[in-house]
């Protein structure tokens, strides 16, 4: 070997480490030869195009690797190689079947000065016809790309705006045109502060991108941000934004995403009015079932109060026939009926509004409907400052709907409009106006106020369920979607009339007209004549008053009674002595109405057809499905001692006792 020779091999040992990294980091087929033009040294793509090993390339000539016309070309390129000037050489060569152009560069390795090898890196060269080929190809892949990008662009839901360093709008999707009010062909080269960006924001706007020009950090970069924005019309919108920058200086180009937040916040609203008639309804809910137990303590003391004062009444106006003295007391008696009856309609009000039941429809008196509304409402009206009038022929055709639900629609509707005159000044009037149409058998209730009237901008949202215009806390924006709902159930409608001049809100409830049967009930109030022997009487209430009390009207009615305080001590008292009927309380301690009928249709079935039940608490389904199970005569506490007379004839003439 000689001296070169061996400072060549020395030299490539030295550095073989760093020598192999660099090689295999070059791109394309890198080789290392010395002088005499022997491989020492080549990379992974090399050995691959030719399919050989390292121990069939390295320590042989270019001749004997890549051939004699190769090898000539090597050895014609050494003498410029010599004098430190590159070379290139091109030739063909055979690969994967088809001719092609590789293109070598060849440089002197000299270190120290003198050559001691050459470095040679070869790369594919394309053909015209190649070329022609690649760059039709990359034309239609940039053409698919483009419409790709239009396509997500175009059909994005969000609102796409892209601007240059300047601030200049460079694109404008659809959405950003919907959303924003500008037309693409507007928005397209005007700045963005200018089009979207809210005048005391602009200043921050144009130095943040300032700042990013010259290099500076940016705030909303990569962030996502909730703030305002500026349509066309001037209007401020709540966005989301997210800005990703492409580049640096002054060729970036931000693309910002934009989220009208409007939606969202609606049905977050929306959500939150829905929660808070949830928690209304819970209360509601709940407060129904305080009410039963209400009703229940306040209906048996109002009982004996009617009661008594009725029979204290009639007791005074028959003495008065020989003492003048007694009528003060027959009309005191009237008064203390009078205020009692009032107190147990208010009552009876609130138990129908609360009853958890299906739909009832029978015959509906409307001016009686109205007013019990307006004896309810009362109260409030009058300190409120509120005339009520009332058009309401007393001959109006009743109606077969539910006079509970119906009661609840008329309610919500004088409500709302005594709301509305709450911050008026007086005068304060509200109309209750009720016709018929016999040409189209339908029936119209008409409530208007000489309030300020609903807005224009929201009237035909104000049946939409859970929209309000009331204070937190006033109203949760359901009882007109209810009521609208209630009325159209009954094959009626619900409207608000167009505002007029010097009125406030119209709203007409209109419902059909359909027959009625009319029910004949026993109104006689003489006393049921003593049947000729003896009749017995078990009473059944934990409470002593009302089982006293009913005791002193049957009595009257020629029957002996006895009076048992649950349902097991009636069970004994029936087990010594027939009775021909059974007046009995369903809430009771010790058992209750329902299970003392299913015992009497065990041990004595033909008293099922002699019981009938007294009850100041008919509130929830299971008392309500009983009651239709049983097909038993019921009357509500408060009562008067008439409808106990009417009672007691009907289960003697259907029994015969």
């Amino acid at each position: 070997m000689s001296i070169q020779q061996k400072a060549t091999t020395n030299a490539v040992s030295d550095g073989g480490a760093l020598l192999r990294a660099l090689f295999d980091a070059i791109p394309g087929r890198a080789a290392f030869l010395d002088v005499e033009l022997r491989y020492r040294y080549v990379n992974r793509e090399f050995l691959a195009s030719l399919g050989a090993t390292e121990d069939c390339v390295l320590g042989k000539f270019v001749e004997e690797v890549l051939g004699p016309e190769a090898g000539a070309s090597y050895r014609a390129a050494m003498p410029g190689l010599v004098a430190g000037k590159p070379q290139h050489l091109r030739r063909t060569i055979e690969e994967d079947g088809a001719r092609r152009s590789l293109e070598e560069e060849l440089k002197p390795f000299a270190p120290g000065g003198a050559m001691q090898g050459v470095v040679c890196v070869a790369h594919h060269v394309a053909e015209p016809e190649e070329c022609e080929t690649t760059h039709a190809e990359w034309l239609e892949s940039h053409k698919a790309r483009e419409a790709i990008h239009s396509a997500v662009v175009d059909s994005a839901l969000d609102c796409i705006v892209v601007i240059d360093a300047q601030g200049h709008v460079v694109e404008f999707n659809p959405a950003a045109a919907a959303t924003f009010g500008y037309s693409r062909e507007e928005a397209i080269g005007k700045t963005v502060a200018e089009l979207i960006v809210p005048p005391e924001m602009r200043a921050s706007h144009d130095a943040g991108l300032a700042r990013f020009r010259s290099g500076g950090p940016s705030s909303v970069i990569g962030k996502r941000v909730e703030l305002e924005a500026m349509c066309a019309n001037g209007s401020r919108i709540p966005i989301e934004l997210a800005i990703t920058a492409v580049g640096s200086g002054p060729s970036a180009l931000f693309t910002a995403h934009l989220r009208d937040l409007r939606p969202t916040r609606e049905a977050q609203a929306q959500i939150e009015r829905q929660r808070e008639a949830l928690y209304q309804s819970e209360k509601l809910a709940a407060l129904g079932s305080l009410l039963a137990g209400v009703a229940h303590e306040l209906n048996n003391p109002l009982s004996i109060v009617i009661g008594q004062a009725l029979m204290l009444r009639e007791a005074a106006q028959a003495h008065a026939i020989l003492d003048k003295q007694f009528e003060e007391f027959a009309d005191r008696g009237t008064k203390i009926e009078t205020a009692a009856n009032r107190c147990a309609r208010i009552v009876k009000i609130f138990l129908a509004m609360a009853r958890q039941r299906e739909a009832e429809r029978g015959r509906v008196e409307i001016p009686e409907l109205v007013e019990r509304v307006l004896e309810l409402l009362s109260y409030g009206l009058r300190t409120a400052g509120i005339e009520v009038t009332k058009d309401i022929p007393a001959d109006l055709p009743p109606l077969l709907a539910d006079s509970d639900q119906l009661h609840q629609v008329l309610l919500n509707l004088v409500v709302n409009a005594k709301q509305a005159l709450e911050a008026q000044p007086a005068p304060r009037r509200i109309a209750i106006v009720a016709r018929a149409e016999p040409s189209t058998q339908k029936l119209e209730i008409l409530i208007s106020d000489n309030g300020p009237g609903v807005p224009d901008a929201i009237r035909n949202r104000i049946f939409d369920p859970f929209f309000t215009t009331k204070p937190q806390g006033v109203g949760t924006g359901i009882g007109l979607a209810v009521s609208r709902g209630l009325i159209e159930a009954h094959g009626g409608s619900l409207i608000l009339e167009p505002q007029q001049p010097g009125v406030g809100a119209v709203f007409v409830v209109t419902l059909p007209i359909e027959a009625t049967e009319t029910a004949v009930v026993a109104t006689d109030s003489a006393p049921s004549q003593p049947a000729t022997r003896q009749r017995r009487a078990l009473i059944v209430d934990d409470e002593v008053e009302i089982a006293g009390l009913l005791a002193e009207i049957l009595r009257r009615l020629a029957f002996d009674c006895e009076i048992a305080t649950s349902g097991e001590q009636a069970k004994q008292a029936l087990a010594e002595k027939a009775v021909d009927l059974i007046l009995c309380d369903i809430r009771m301690p010790n058992g209750d109405g329902p299970a003392l009928y299913d015992w009497l249709g065990v041990e004595h079935p033909p008293m099922t057809n002699r019981i009938a039940f007294v009850t100041g608490d008919i509130l929830g389904p299971a008392a309500d499905r009983f009651i239709v199970r049983s097909g038993c005569p019921v009357v509500e506490k408060p009562f008067a001692p008439e409808e106990i007379r009417q009672v007691v004839d009907l289960l003697c003439d259907e029994t015969g006792a």
